[in-house]
């Protein structure tokens, strides 16, 4: 029984270092953009390189 007087505290401290880190992420404006990382999958992160531009590229390598 004694061991409760040592958990409860701990888990008041959690439960604040939680509502901390959540109000910092709020503050910080980490939720203004939520749909950018869904869509973010969807694009290439490569650059498009038109058939031009390859042989050019390719003729500069030589």
């Amino acid at each position: 029984m004694s061991v409760i007087y040592v958990l409860i505290p701990i888990a008041i401290l959690f439960v604040m270092i939680g509502l901390a880190v959540f109000f910092w992420a709020v503050r910080s404006k980490q939720f203004e953009d939520l749909d950018k990382e869904g869509f973010s999958i969807l694009f290439d992160d490569t650059k498009q390189t038109t058939p031009q531009q390859k042989s050019a590229d390719d003729k500069a390598q030589q």
